[in-house]
């Protein structure tokens, strides 16, 4: 914007000063001719009192040496001959006009400028004593003619240069002025968008983008005001899961020993630290990230899937579920914290148990594609009527996600975005086996297909009016 701005202003700065420059340089070269021919005027009519007075030759010289042409041999005095007998045409001084141009002066009687080698000639008729008419010839050099234009057109070219070279100057500081605060505020809003919550933008710079910035700066507020109160939703909603939790840990203390009370035990103290997660993350100034709540921390996918799998394995063996594990033989490093990746494949894993009867296989396989790590969660149960409503969160209840009864819809809905997070997706389709297959697509080059994701989000919002629309 800035150098557009600075090539605009170039432009309409040179498009004035050639407006102006080339018609004052084309005067000031006539003013120029104008003014040698004046004088040449003045001259050739100091010649005239003597020429009225009398045709003698060396009075007629001595007059013309008299003058600053005639001394300088650029002045001539034609005289015709008279009706006396042997009477011959008088010339003082060195002709350069052809004699044609000198009688048709002569006998028009009006003055006329004749292009001779080297400049021009000045041919001015004057009386005589005796009635006829003698031509004064003053010769102009083309140096004369031009004298001065050529400093002039420097001095024109100088002014020209220098109005543009100001122009620019100022259109440059004001396009700093301009486009420094719109740079401000397309950085803040990049950081923003980043999750720098603390940025702000100086209210700086004309009205509109000042405007622009204190618009912006009340948002930034907004949003830092609406995460905190978030944050502190999450953190009530979950602390009122620490009472019923109390209950329920000493029910489970007090069922005895054996594999079922051992899995019942474990389970309830898996969850109140999960709760404890929810509670400290959400009371934090930003979300902990990963393991050890750094910024881009990620796990090993390998050694999450085969630890919950030795979780949910138990309670499969129970139901008399068949389990198939694969592709969890090597480290697979993903951008994604560990209890997001736990999180994640339990909120699957317990939709298998909870949405397909006892006895039903399922399988968990891990590919690597180089840029990416897929995650297949595949079961043989009776499959998932409407797959795309199924991702709209808050819709797989009846007739949703397997056609429970009493589910929230939130378990894909944390799977999705912990895909969506590293530039990946969520997708449910037909499985191998029979079943449902829920495939997640987790990305390892951090890029994020924002396009396809605001697409995504649409779709799902558009299912979601239509679905409630239908109730």
């Amino acid at each position: 914007m800035r150098w557009a701005l600075v090539k605009v202003c170039l432009a309409v700065t040179a498009m004035v000063v050639v407006a102006f420059a080339v018609p004052l340089g084309l005067v000031i070269k006539e003013m120029a001719r104008d003014r040698a021919f004046s004088d040449a005027e003045r001259q050739a009519a100091t010649i005239g009192p003597t020429l009225s007075i009398t045709t003698d030759r060396a009075e007629l010289e001595t007059a013309v040496l008299t003058t600053e042409p005639g001394g300088a041999g650029r002045m001539a005095v034609h005289i015709p001959a008279s009706e006396e007998p042997d009477s011959r045409p008088l010339e003082i001084g060195t002709r350069r006009a052809t004699r044609k141009d000198l009688e048709t002066v002569r006998r028009s009687g009006r003055a006329s400028i004749s292009e001779v080698p080297g400049g021009s000639a000045l041919l001015q008729p004057t009386a005589l004593g005796s009635g006829d008419s003698a031509v004064v010839e003053v010769f102009v050099p083309e140096g004369e003619v031009s004298n001065g234009v050529a400093t002039a057109w420097l001095m024109l070219a100088g002014v020209g240069v220098a109005l543009i070279v100001g122009s620019v100057a100022v259109a440059d500081r004001l396009g700093v002025r301009m486009v420094e605060p719109a740079q401000r505020l397309a950085g803040a809003a990049h950081d923003l968008g980043e999750g720098r919550l603390g940025t702000r933008v100086p209210e700086e710079g004309p009205t509109e983008l000042r405007s622009a910035a204190a618009a912006f700066n009340s948002m930034a507020d907004q949003v830092v005001r609406l995460l905190a109160n978030e944050r502190e939703l999450a953190a009530d909603l979950s602390h009122r899961l620490r009472t019923p939790l109390t209950v329920l840990r000493l029910n489970a203390a007090s069922l005895g020993e054996g594999p079922a009370a051992e899995q019942t035990r474990a389970a309830v103290e898996q969850l109140e630290h999960e709760v404890d997660t929810i509670i400290r993350t959400a009371r934090e100034q930003r979300p902990a990230q990963g393991r050890d709540g750094g910024p881009g921390a990620g796990c090993d996918a390998s050694e999450v899937i085969r630890e919950r799998m030795e979780f949910w394995s138990a309670l499969a063996e129970d139901e008399g579920r068949t389990v198939r594990l694969a592709g969890v033989d090597r480290t697979v490093r993903i951008p994604v914290a560990r209890p997001e990746l736990a999180a994640a494949l339990d909120a699957l894993l317990g939709n298998v148990f909870r949405h397909t009867p006892e006895g039903t296989a399922f399988a968990v396989d891990v590919h690597h594609s180089g840029d990416a790590v897929i995650v297949l969660v595949s079961d043989a149960g009776g499959g998932i009527a409407d797959p795309e409503a199924a991702l709209v969160r808050g819709t797989s209840g009846p007739g949703g996600a397997r056609g429970s009864v009493g589910s929230t819809g939130l378990g894909l809905d944390i799977v999705r975005r912990v895909a969506e997070s590293t530039g990946g997706d969520l997708r449910i389709g037909r499985s191998v086996l029979g079943g449902t297959e829920v495939r997640i697509w987790i990305g390892l080059d951090g890029r994020r297909p924002e396009q396809g994701r605001r697409a995504r989000r649409v779709g799902r919002q558009r299912r979601g009016l239509r679905l409630a629309g239908r109730s």
